[in-house]
């Protein structure tokens, strides 16, 4: 993916033909294999439709390169793209690394603007090789894969929907480095090393504001009937009510653990609910991806359409003007059978935090089997 003129943002896959001519894609990244199946090839035309989400690579092939874009058409972003068959190694390199930045660093990003926000740098290291992940307070920036090039930081990861590069100069103590996510969005940051850092809480960041005792919403689901807390499939129950946006990675994994708990786990005391955020631009576009989600990650339970034209955070507030903020996609209510809010989980740490999506499991299960015990 070139994303400026100076940076390229380099992933690998495999393309693979059963014996009746269909193509399968596997995008990695670190531990992490993506399958796409969705191919449409005419003559040297090709286009990929990415799993779930909007975006395609749109291309001209030769029997050793495919050339194109990978295109969002709903935010109207276009990267230039590229893949050379046979080439394996992500990144080049140059130099043996010098410095090891296996373990945990306190980082903070934007740090030179008005909106700074900090995040944990988790790593391992093995020769040039490096793997890891950026936790922040509403997610997490997916499974990365690059190297240390000398004393050069370069990681990258495309997931289908996100493209992001960073880079960074290190040394045994501190990094330096910058942050692109496609080539619409750059920003600085800096770490230094702290195996005791930690980030706040996140059933700490969202709660009622003073004055409401409910959480209460009403809006469509794709056959245009209103879906709210009051309807009687919700009574009596405890609910988990799941904001979420079908373009969002951290969204996918969140409603990936959701389907598989629920299918280990059903109770006749459990309801859940999703309200999707969408950023495309009709509300027909909108159903159509939640309906695909639906499809190819068997959810069962409702995803119902709170926004279409953005998924602008202040805009989601004035849909549910009791919180206190929408900060992040997902996140998740957890309301009791009276009908209180008894917990709200910012964020989702995604199987790319390793530790931290293991013990977030077993704090999800032991809140909900109390709730159910109520």
């Amino acid at each position: 993916m070139q994303i400026t003129k100076s940076q390229v943002l380099p992933f690998n896959f495999e393309l693979s033909k059963n014996d009746i001519g269909d193509y399968t894609m596997t995008i990695k990244n670190a531990d992490e294999r993506i399958e796409v199946d969705e191919f449409s090839i005419t003559n040297d035309s090709i286009i990929i439709q990415m799993p779930v989400y909007e975006g395609y690579i749109a291309g001209i092939f030769t029997p050793s390169k495919i050339t194109g874009q990978f295109i969002k058409e709903s935010l109207e972003r276009y990267v230039v793209f590229s893949a050379a068959h046979g080439e394996e190694e992500r990144f080049d390199v140059s130099t043996d690394s010098t410095h090891d930045v296996s373990g945990i660093w306190e980082t903070n990003f934007a740090f030179d603007t008005d909106n700074p926000y900090p995040a944990k740098g988790i790593f391992s290291q093995t020769g040039n090789k490096v793997n890891g992940t950026f936790r922040t307070k509403v997610g997490d920036y997916r499974y990365l894969e690059g190297i240390v090039d000398g004393d050069s930081l370069k990681l990258s990861a495309f997931d289908g929907a996100h493209v992001f590069l960073f880079t960074a100069k290190v040394s045994d103590s501190t990094m330096q480095g910058q942050f692109f996510s496609g080539n619409h969005y750059v920003e600085n940051f800096s770490a230094v090393r702290n195996s005791a850092f930690e980030l706040p809480d996140a059933s700490s960041l969202t709660y009622l504001k003073e004055g409401y005792d409910r959480f209460e919403f009403s809006f469509p689901d794709a056959s245009g009937n209103q879906v709210s807390l009051n309807d009687e499939r919700f009574k009596d129950k405890v609910v988990l009510v799941q904001i979420m946006g079908t373009w969002c990675p951290n969204c996918l994994d969140e409603t990936r653990f959701y389907v598989d708990y629920l299918k280990r786990n059903p109770h006749p005391d459990l309801e859940m609910v999703a309200l999707a955020f969408e950023y495309a631009k009709t509300e027909e576009k909108a159903f159509k991806g939640i309906n695909r989600l639906k499809r190819r990650v068997g959810v069962e339970y409702p995803i119902i359409l709170a926004q279409v034209g953005t998924s602008s955070k202040s805009k989601a507030n004035e849909k549910l003007p009791m919180l206190n903020h929408v900060l992040s996609y997902p996140t998740t209510l957890y309301i009791d059978k009276k009908g209180e809010v008894r917990k709200i989980h910012t964020g989702f740490n995604g199987p790319a935090t390793g530790e931290k999506h293991e013990e977030f499991k077993i704090e999800f299960s032991k809140t909900l089997n109390a709730l159910l015990g109520e």
